[in-house]
């Protein structure tokens, strides 16, 4: 597993981590335009379980953009986003909308740094592990950190999402 200790440049979920004092580890790998999932490719790349490996997934809640973060094994359960986040409705958002919003590819967009900072849920499995690895901001770099960290940097909630 290729891991290294970050520097203060980088991509812009780096950058905001290392801004705001939190550890974390990054963990390069060669990615495969062909892969059919970027997170399970992250996860057997990295020789990681896909339990402990997060996708970040953009939806709209009631036409408005929002950021649920689950397992790269699991789907995302779209009624249970819409009612953590208080809403009635959740489909999941076009594509180039979302990179537009984040500032990041589809396959490479981080629930840190983003461009503008969406309303966020992370999986309630994630407290259940001491290190979570999410998206690093481009395909084939993924961020290792605690889910406590990650809960404060993106200023999320927790609920159970993923099903």
């Amino acid at each position: 597993m290729a891991k290294t200790k970050h520097t203060a440049a980088g991509t812009p979920a780096t950058v905001a981590l290392t801004k705001a004092g939190l550890p974390f580890t990054t963990h390069a790998y060669e990615h495969d335009p062909a892969a059919k999932s970027y997170g399970l490719e992250a996860a057997e790349a990295l020789g990681l379980d896909p339990v402990q490996v997060f996708k970040t997934l953009l939806v709209e809640v009631d036409g408005k953009l929002a950021v649920g973060v689950v397992p790269v094994d699991r789907q995302l359960d779209l009624k249970a986003v819409a009612t953590a986040l208080d809403g009635k409705k959740a489909v999941m958002a076009d594509p180039a909308a979302a990179e537009r919003t984040t500032g990041y590819v589809v396959g490479g967009i981080s629930p840190i740094g983003q461009k503008r900072r969406l309303p966020t849920v992370v999986d309630t499995s994630a407290t259940e592990h001491d290190t979570v690895y999410v998206s690093g901001g481009r395909r084939g770099l993924d961020i290792g950190l605690s889910p406590a960290d990650l809960i404060t940097v993106t200023a999320a909630r927790t609920a159970p999402i993923a099903r």
